[in-house]
């Protein structure tokens, strides 16, 4: 009588968990996503075409701006850097993924690792280095007819920031590949070339189109770049920086972040557009491609590779290199005055740990909490609206730049009236946003990983009246555990390098690394923002090959049940 009366209270209690754990969780998710995003890009619209005082200016404020010269000269500068860059980096990108993936060519790890270095470092970093070879008194200054400020400093510096976002993209779609088709082109006597417009180039072009778009977004919104080397030669990006930091007019930033949110989000509507009508790159059916040997492509790629290989060495080796320098160009000898940051104005130690902190916290709050979302949005059943709507707004930040993000922090976080207010200059919204602004990337990497797990794993769970959380603790964490360490990395290295939206937000006592680099240029002191860009970039190749290598054996036990086993 007692066990009868017991099991179904048991069984009560098992289903009331699962379903506090599911709706509980989408609910919270669901919540910090409306805070975090959608409130913020309302914030700046309201501020944009408010005609309160103080405020936007409202539709008057926004015909005056859009049709005065000033802008249509900011905005014909952005558009022509931004198409140049990505005239020039898609083809390269292109180019060295295919070696990449298509070619026999040796040392692709060596060179794979090369390319990435961008992404370990602030924006500002290729400017800075470009100052230094090609400056007034730069290394290689020889080389050019003028100096290096302006607009060709700005598309140098943008293609090599911009490069290594558009190779992901272009590695992923060429490493998809059905070599049934390639023999078939071959049996029927297509030449390589031939093969290529016929195969490779139509499964690719998607993929190169949203290169196009990446590549265009970054460089239209980035102001790191510009603000080293731009010298007269002024775009919208930094226009906006301008505007909200140093004049306050918080207005005319709202009003041109929203502008600078237009390419991003058309670019983004027809990339969604041309996925949906390009189907499935492969069939279940497909065999893995593997490419010929031919001495005289792999040459020529080669080449290619070791080139762009040379150019991104120098970039970076150049500014490792004048962060120990003394005093350029007067003497040469080296010393580590640069890195005594506490004697220098722009942040100092302070700014190192702020960052660091920032970015531990990023990689370990912001991986635990896509990854749960991503893993109820997925693994879970019921609350259809609920899950469209959590879709949507995890989606958003892909067709939203982190400067226009920025300023919808500073507008909605620094509103009087806002009981959110005690946040603003703090820790935690630093973290916030950062979380927000890489949300998408990691949400997408999560979700790859766990539509790969059959559904049959949580209904083996709920026939064992197992509570959902533990078998999503006990099971799947473990499973997906490689995703999740690319997403703990990847946010670690985004918190520590990113500026354009943190640049709002800080305080003199959150002040963070690379917004360090950005005063200390701007103080003249270029050697101690070279010096602290090289210390992010360290920073964080460092911590990617610790976290590799301390997660190993991690990985070995939890992939295990991956192995072939013995005899088959």
């Amino acid at each position: 009588m007692d066990t009868a009366m017991t099991l179904p209270r048991t069984v009560s209690r098992a289903e009331t968990g699962d379903r506090l754990f599911v709706v509980g969780g989408k609910l919270v998710w669901l919540g910090l996503l409306v805070v975090a995003v959608l409130l913020p890009l309302l914030a700046i619209f309201w501020r944009g075409f408010s005609s309160e005082a103080g405020q936007g200016g409202g539709l008057i404020a926004a015909r005056e701006l859009l049709t005065s010269a000033n802008f249509h000269w900011l905005l014909g500068n952005s558009l022509k850097v931004s198409l140049s860059v990505a005239a020039v980096v898609v083809p390269l990108a292109y180019l060295f993924a295919y070696a990449l993936q298509r070619t026999l060519i040796p040392g692709k790890v060596i060179w794979r690792g090369v390319s990435l270095l961008p992404l370990m470092a602030p924006s500002m970093l290729p400017g800075i280095a470009l100052v230094y070879l090609f400056g007034n008194q730069g290394l290689l200054r020889g080389l050019l007819s003028d100096n290096i400020y302006g607009f060709w400093g700005i598309v140098l510096g943008e293609v090599i920031y911009t490069f290594p976002h558009a190779l992901m993209i272009l590695l992923s779609a060429l490493s998809l590949a059905d070599a049934r088709l390639f023999d078939a082109a071959s049996s029927m006597g297509a030449s390589p070339a031939r093969a290529f417009r016929s195969i490779t180039w139509p499964a690719t072009r998607q993929a190169v189109f949203a290169a196009f778009c990446l590549v265009f977004t970054l460089t239209i919104t980035d102001f790191g770049v510009p603000v080293v080397v731009g010298g007269d030669y002024q775009v919208l990006a930094l226009e906006a920086y301008k505007a909200v930091v140093g004049q306050q007019q918080f207005g005319r930033g709202a009003l041109i972040g929203m502008v600078l949110l237009l390419p991003a989000l058309f670019s983004f509507g027809v990339d969604a557009w041309l996925r949906r009508r390009h189907g499935d790159a492969m069939s279940v059916r497909a065999q893995v491609f593997q490419p010929l040997p031919s001495r005289s492509r792999d040459g020529c790629y080669l080449a290619i590779v070791l080139l762009i290989c040379a150019a991104l060495l120098l970039v970076f080796g150049m500014a490792v290199y004048s962060s120990l320098v003394k005093f350029w160009p007067y003497n040469l000898s080296l010393s580590l005055n640069h890195y005594q940051f506490e004697d220098t104005a722009g942040g100092g130690w302070l700014a190192y740990r702020n960052s660091l902190t920032m970015a531990l916290c990023t990689a370990l709050i912001g991986s635990v909490l896509i990854f749960t979302g991503a893993y109820l949005m997925e693994k879970t059943k019921g609350q259809p609206s609920l899950n469209l709507a959590l879709r949507l707004l995890s989606f958003v930040p892909m067709a939203v730049p982190g400067l226009v993000l920025g300023l919808g922090y500073v507008f909605f976080f620094n509103l009087g009236g806002n009981p959110l207010h005690v946040f603003y200059g703090s820790m935690a919204l630093l973290v916030v946003c950062t979380i927000a602004h890489y949300l998408t990337t990691a949400q997408m990497t999560a979700t790859t990983a766990l539509r790969q797990l059959d559904v049959e794993f949580e209904a083996a769970a709920l026939s064992l009246k197992a509570p959902l959380y533990r078998h999503y603790l006990k099971v799947t964490v473990p499973i997906c555990l490689p995703a999740l360490l690319d997403i703990l990395r990847y946010l670690f290295v985004s918190a520590m390098t990113t500026v354009s939206a943190a640049i709002f937000l800080y305080s003199p006592d959150t002040i963070l690394a690379a917004v360090a680099v950005l005063n200390m240029d701007d103080a003249g002191n270029v050697g101690g923002a070279a010096a602290m860009s090289t210390l992010i970039l360290f920073t964080s190749g460092s911590v990617s090959l610790l976290l590799a290598w301390a997660s190993r054996g991690a990985l070995r036990r939890s992939q295990a049940w991956r192995q072939t086993a013995p005899g088959q």
